[in-house]
């Protein structure tokens, strides 16, 4: 490959340093007005009156929206259709959007914003997963009084108890995960426009415009035809701008209403309050293993606390719980779990969405085994590592996994096994493994359509066009795309122009999530790509009058491989092909394979195929002070291929920046209900100062199914680091941190208790009482190994 597997600048890159790219808060339009946003002051309560007279009186005010303006409810998924553009009712949350303002400049916006006065009557508030597990509570969706739940699920595959009862060592742990947000760099922004016969444009940082486009249609009762939205360059994303917002919803409708474009910029304040970052966690984890250290049977319990409304929230519970056996065979498996409502900016889809909080306890306990068995952390991953080609407990299919090659890899490059039983006193190494999607195996809402699609446009000059509506968000699909069709075509990818993420021009992709795009939209172009190429070999051959199997596209010319003197330009080739078969615009599409089992909760967690992650880190911890400092990074990471092992680097490095910011700095506080310091400067988060060096390890395995054999790599390096850092500092100083973040005061409580002769532990010591529903008793897949890796017989 000439391609693929070469690293390269983005194609965009140079727009982007060099500061040409527009964002959707660079952009103006004539007679452009400005939109601003009024919030909630309370937490939870009946709104008795909103008086707008003045805001709309005021000199330069075009337009002010209530509530009952935009009744129509929506959300991200079909079963949680539970948000208005603007409360109705009813707040949930301090700064949920009561009232829209559309004003000649933002001044003005801002002050008529201050003229709204909102009567309220307040309701309980809601500020904890205790709180929302009493029964005596204001309900915050719904009438009445009760528990605040949104979601339950419980789960057992094969026989845990029995698989418990045999165990020669039993754990049972308690940890807790803090909440945190994006901080992508980019505020929320967007723009629209309406026509004087109706049609809307919307201009958004958006991850999903699809999903955008479809809840205006909703919304705004609009045809779908009469919508259109574009992602503008998203400066950041991470799971933040995959929900449909309000500030789209009322941006479109003031600007139908003013027949004036209007523009809403977010504040990083508002950022917060729009949120949808990582759920707050707690967990209770009891695993058994054999002697020598493999896991007869797990039970795992989570306790989300969602914030005010259900977002992705009924996905994100099923998450925390379907991952774990991506990684270890595990043979008898029993998951419950409860996302509960609280009055809070509601939680969503963070980087590895739902999988990090649950996979940093999996990994910190898995220690805590090998200790208790003298066995040593790497071993203990070895002996109950996932194989390729099988079959999960639950029902994931595992095809190409190089998790062990992986482990074996960051073991000897960082040298643990040496640094784990030889480094002084404050100086430690850690390890933990992960693994994700690479994309989701079923949509948002189910169809039979394809996921992805594409369109390949070539011009009788040979210029290619790339059509695909899915987003780049940093990550590097825009080229990814350009990549596959260069390599496919004999080009470069700097050759290809590429047109994305608009309704109008460019087919259904369903958005920048679940690390879909590398695996779905690369099949859709590597399909697309090929019958570009199959119609213009079919020409070439017949000019040449050699057989299509001998020709090769390489270097902007089509060849003989029996004779390379013969052949003919790029675009010389294109003439021909559009001369015998008319223009040369050709599709691709990918849809996953049907892999879900036949059990509620089922469709999440499954995926065409998984990558895996290895990180160790090395820490050296001051215990006067508290401070972590991290010394070094090594993370290996199955990548299936590389398309551009440049960028793949780039992908790990910010997986690991992440990471080691959750794992040490970031936590959205509160104050009850209320947003302890909703700005970058009271919200922690590492700078280029705390990074430490990173090893990138890129591992192949080349996956069956992958585009020229590739898997993802935008979320799963996250996942490992996390709890490798706790396990540092486990080496590092004898003390268990199962609470994130591992802050300094922390640290030094820890080892104040070690001092008094107490255990060295910061995290929560038991769960809430909380009655799940009866357990879904589903069968191990036909096949499933018995034995060792299953030592029940679930009972359907």
């Amino acid at each position: 490959m000439h391609a693929v597997g070469t690293a390269g600048p983005r194609i965009d890159g140079m727009e982007q340093t060099t500061g040409r790219t527009k964002y959707t808060d660079d952009m103006t339009l004539p007679g452009m007005l400005t939109g601003r946003l009024a919030r909630s002051t309370e937490a939870h309560a009946r709104i008795v009156s909103i008086d707008t007279s003045a805001a709309e009186a005021l000199d330069g005010v075009e337009a002010v929206l209530v509530g009952t303006d935009l009744p129509i409810t929506y959300g991200i998924l079909p079963v949680s259709q539970d948000e208005t553009a603007l409360a109705v009712g009813k707040v949930r949350h301090v700064g949920e959007p009561v009232a829209a303002v559309a004003a000649v400049d933002a001044a003005t916006a801002e002050r008529a914003v201050d003229l709204i006065k909102v009567v309220y009557e307040p309701l309980d508030t809601i500020a904890s997963i205790d709180e929302a597990l009493e029964t005596d509570h204001d309900l915050i969706h719904g009438e009445g009084v009760g528990q605040n739940v949104h979601r339950t699920a419980a789960l057992e595959f094969g026989d845990v108890d029995e698989g418990l009862a045999s165990a020669d060592h039993v754990r049972e742990d308690v940890f807790y995960f803090a909440g945190n947000t994006h901080a992508a760099l980019e505020l929320h922004a967007a723009l629209a426009t309406a026509e004087p016969g109706g049609r809307v444009t919307l201009w958004s940082s958006t991850q999903v415009p699809h999903y955008v486009h479809r809840t205006l249609a909703k919304v705004l009762e609009m045809p779908a035809g009469q919508i259109r939205v574009i992602a503008a360059p998203v400066g950041g994303g991470f799971g933040g701008k995959t929900d449909p917002f309000s500030h789209e919803i009322v941006a479109a409708k003031l600007a139908m209403v003013t027949g004036r474009p209007v523009k809403f910029t977010l504040t990083r304040e508002e950022v917060f309050y729009a949120h949808r970052g990582r759920h707050p966690v707690l967990m209770w984890v009891k695993t058994g293993f054999d002697t020598e250290g493999r896991i007869t049977a797990c039970h795992f319990k989570t306790f989300l606390e969602g914030g005010a409304f259900g977002s992705y929230g009924a996905a994100s519970l099923y998450y925390t719980g379907a991952l774990q056996t991506s990684t270890y065979q595990i043979p008898n498996y029993r998951f419950e779990g409860v996302r509960v409502f609280t009055n809070k900016p509601p939680c969503g889809p963070k980087r590895g969405h739902g999988t990090p909080q649950p996979r940093f306890a999996l990994e910190c306990q898995l220690d805590k085994a090998a200790e208790d068995l003298g066995l040593d952390p790497v071993a203990i991953r070895l002996i109950n590592a996932v194989e390729p080609n099988s079959m999960t407990v639950n029902h994931l299919r595992i095809t190409s996994c190089a998790l062990t090659e992986c482990i074996e890899r960051a073991a000897e490059v960082s040298d643990f096994k040496e640094k784990f039983e030889s480094l002084p006193t404050g100086k430690g190494v850690g390890i933990a493994v992960g693994a994700y999607m690479c994309g989701a195996g079923l949509p948002i809402y189910f169809n039979d359509m394809p996921q992805s699609e594409v369109q390949i446009k070539v011009d009788r000059g040979g210029g290619v066009t790339v059509f695909s509506m899915a987003t780049d968000i940093g990550q590097g699909s825009t080229t990814m795309l350009a990549t596959v069709v260069a390599e496919v075509l004999g080009l470069e990818p700097s050759d290809i122009a590429m047109v994305t993420a608009d309704t109008d021009l460019t087919p259904v992709d369903l958005g920048s999530y679940s690390s879909r795009v590398t695996f779905m939209g690369g099949n859709a172009a590597l399909q697309a790509g090929i019958a570009v190429k199959d119609r213009v070999f079919g020409a070439v051959a017949d000019k040449l009058g050699a057989p299509v199997e001998s020709l090769v596209a390489q270097n902007g010319r089509i060849e003989d491989a029996e004779e390379p003197d013969t052949g003919v330009t790029w675009a010389e080739a294109v003439a021909l092909a559009i001369a015998s078969g008319g223009p040369l615009i050709e599709s691709g599409s990918y849809k996953a394979p049907k892999l879900a089992g036949l059990y509620k909760g089922a469709g999440v967690g499954i995926s065409p195929a998984y990558s895996y992650s290895v990180a160790v880190v090395e820490v050296d911890c001051n215990p006067d002070t508290g401070i972590v400092n991290v010394e070094k990074v090594w993370l290996a990471h199955d990548i299936g291929q590389s398309i551009n092992p440049l960028l793949v680097e780039g992908q790990i490095e910010g997986g690991v920046y992440m990471g080691l910011g959750e794992a040490l700095f970031e936590a959205d506080d509160f104050r009850g209900a209320l947003h302890r310091g909703p700005s970058l400067l009271d919200y922690k988060m590492p700078t280029s100062l705390d990074m430490p060096p990173v090893e990138s390890i890129i591992v192949d395995s080349h996956d069956p199914e992958g585009p020229f054999g590739a898997k993802e790599v935008g979320q799963g390096p996250l996942l490992p680091v996390i709890p490798a850092v706790a396990n540092a500092i486990w080496n590092a100083l004898g003390i268990r941190m199962d609470q994130t973040p591992f802050t300094p005061d922390k640290i030094v409580a820890a080892l104040r208790d070690v001092a008094r002769g107490k255990p060295g532990r910061i995290g929560p010591k038991e769960v809430p009482a909380f009655e799940f529903p009866p357990l879904i008793m589903v069968e191990p897949p036909e096949g499933f190994p018995t034995g060792r890796t299953h030592t029940g017989a679930g009972v359907s």
